[in-house]
């Protein structure tokens, strides 16, 4: 059994047998089992476009939480992979190491079938680098964009590709959260 935290209420977690989902009617900040966890933590405060965001007045802890949590019972936390959470809570970057033998690997859920480019940054307590499942990298480019531009370049408008939706903004394809799952079996606690 694992505890999926901070999940949309139609979250993909909710389908997969051995997981004990908290979304926002469940709260999160409830869960004090001993499984391990997959975080998915409200990211709009923590962003590249925080300055612009307008988050509930607790949103920002819940991702400090989920650090916690993770540090506590192990598991895999997922954010932008710019997320200004990693400076604010002294989580490791790529290839370094934190005093709870956590580590960093930026992804991009492409691989795993998103049909945007989203580049993801995960931190993990509990499970060696080594003994990650297998990573599906994929080469060229997603069919769509998670935002639209519409940039010019040397004064030519640029063709865009399509842009995803809201809720395919949110929600976490479901090979990867099989994937992101597989990691949270093989976690140990520290303690």
């Amino acid at each position: 059994m694992i505890a999926a935290l901070f999940v949309r209420p139609d979250s993909i977690y909710k389908a997969m047998p051995g997981t004990d989902c908290y979304d926002i009617e469940r709260d999160a900040r409830k869960y004090d089992g001993v499984a391990p966890v997959i975080a998915h933590p409200p990211c709009r405060a923590w962003g590249q476009l925080a300055h612009m965001a307008k988050p509930r007045d607790d949103e920002k802890d819940l991702a400090l939480f989920a650090v916690w949590k993770i540090r506590e019972v192990g598991g895999v936390l997922e954010h932008p992979a710019k997320s200004k959470l990693w400076a604010a809570a002294g989580l490791p970057q790529p290839g370094e190491r934190d005093a709870w033998g956590g580590f960093s690997i930026i992804v991009n859920q492409h691989w795993w079938g998103h049909r945007a480019e989203k580049k993801t940054i995960l931190y993990i307590v509990g499970i060696e680098p080594g003994d990650l499942p297998e990573i599906p990298f994929v080469m060229g480019e997603a069919p769509c964009v998670v935002a639209s531009s519409g940039r010019r370049k040397n004064g030519t408008r640029q063709k865009r590709r399509p842009e995803i939706t809201k809720r395919e903004r949110e929600a976490t394809p479901e090979a990867f959260a099989h994937w992101l799952y597989e990691i949270a079996t093989k976690c140990k606690r520290r303690h």
